[in-house]
């Protein structure tokens, strides 16, 4: 199968081709970013178009962006937004409004999963990016113990229920209580603070039935639901997982799960290929990833997360990037990068035959990501996440009450909400 000249009509090649022009895209050292890269020569030989993909990790992004972004004309062409920084990049004015370019070629955004159009694609009604891959959080746990006749016997005499694949909450956190023995773990968590910390307990929030804010973007940590989730989180620290999971990053926690020394794991479901590769696990085949168990089964607790597609005002081609942009969203190729193990954010992917043949549990991340809840998304996300992940680690460490950790954090987010104009 080719993916050649979707969404390019013959006169843009011949007009891209002539100009010869180069577009230069910063991106993160991901495997999606990876997948991209290997479909770039077919977009080149289209369009004449040079595509050079400037590479780097996380760290580095933020600060080689924000020079080239405050620039009259900056280096790049097109770039990549992380949820984190998409209310700084709005509010400072960084990015092209979409919507002018997606009308005049019919590109069709409906096929995008709701959910993360609102966290990196529309912002107040107007669309800045085409969502490129997501990361939702879900729950991985492994199946090939939930099916074995002495658990399922165990399990049903000490809980008098059957054990299955956990329906909400509650069942799931009986399940960790009941596979911690005999130096097996029930759960194993990523605590280093604070990206880590901050997006793994957000699960255990929304899972509880808590949120972050109300509609006024005034804080609700100050609920028993945000203290239960945070009280969980240390038992599941403390009593449920290895030593040293306190410090763990999303590395140190898939390895324990990958070499099959833990039941579950809430992370990032990309994770979720890399446990079905040899060289990577000791669990292939079972493992599986579902939605994060919510108060009930209609609800979940999977925490969101996505990168998006944008265009910089500061951008030395936005035609040639917006060619670019339209054709890495085309559906054909976003199931060519889906069937190399990408992580989608349309739902015609998520439903394509050939892809759920390949990739059968993509029907759970779909669902996942339709129920997912969305981080606070504003123009200090950054400065709250290091705030979350300061106070949740002092609370892990003991050296502070939940209590007095969660009213620190409800406390320093008005601050923040008040100062960027959200609570009144």
């Amino acid at each position: 199968m080719r993916y050649l000249v979707y969404g390019l009509c013959a006169s843009a090649l011949i007009a891209t081709t002539a100009r010869a022009e180069t577009i230069t895209i910063l991106m993160e050292s991901v495997p999606d970013t990876q997948y991209v890269k290997t479909l770039v020569p077919d977009f080149e030989k289209a369009t004449g178009i040079t595509v050079n993909l400037e590479v780097v990790n996380y760290a580095e992004m933020h600060t080689k962006l924000v020079p080239q972004l405050v620039s009259r004309k900056g280096g790049y062409s097109a770039i990549v937004v992380d949820f984190y920084w998409v209310g700084e990049f709005i509010k400072a004015g960084w990015l092209q409004p979409l919507d002018e370019r997606i009308g005049a070629d019919h590109f069709d955004t409906a096929p995008y999963i709701p959910a993360l159009m609102d966290l990196v694609g529309k912002v107040d009604g107007t669309t800045y990016m085409l969502p490129f891959y997501n990361y939702a959080m879900g729950l991985t746990y492994r199946t090939d113990l939930l099916t074995d006749p002495a658990n399922q016997k165990a399990y049903e005499a000490a809980n008098n229920a059957p054990l299955r694949a956990p329906e909400t909450w509650d069942e799931y956190r009986k399940q960790v209580a009941f596979f911690t023995k005999d130096g097996f773990n029930g759960v194993v968590n990523q605590g280093l603070r604070p990206d880590p910390i901050a997006m793994e307990w957000s699960n255990y929030l929304f899972a509880n039935g808590g949120s972050f804010h109300d509609a006024n973007w005034k804080s609700t940590l100050n609920s028993p639901e945000a203290k239960a989730a945070l009280d969980q989180y240390i038992e599941s620290i403390d009593k449920y997982g290895p030593l040293g999971s306190a410090s763990f990053s999303f590395d140190e926690a898939f390895n324990v799960m990958a070499q099959g020394k833990a039941y579950s794991y809430i992370t990032y479901n990309f994770f979720r290929t890399s446990l079905d590769n040899p060289s990577q696990s000791s669990v292939v085949g079972k493992a599986e990833i579902l939605p994060v168990p919510g108060v009930t089964p209609e609800t979940s607790g999977s925490l969101n997360g996505a990168w998006g597609w944008g265009i910089p005002k500061s951008s030395p081609n936005p035609d040639a990037a917006w060619k670019f942009l339209s054709w890495v969203e085309s559906f054909p190729i976003a199931k060519a990068r889906a069937l190399q193990g990408g992580a989608p954010t349309r739902s015609d992917v998520f439903d394509d035959a050939e892809v759920l043949a390949k990739y059968p549990y993509y029907r759970d991340l779909k669902r996942l990501l339709e129920r997912s809840h969305n981080f606070p998304t504003f123009t200090y996300t950054p400065q709250f996440v290091e705030i979350l992940g300061r106070e949740l680690s002092l609370a892990v460490a003991k050296e502070k009450t939940s209590e007095a950790a969660l009213a620190t954090v409800a406390s320093e987010f008005d601050a923040l909400a008040l100062k960027d104009g959200k609570q009144k």
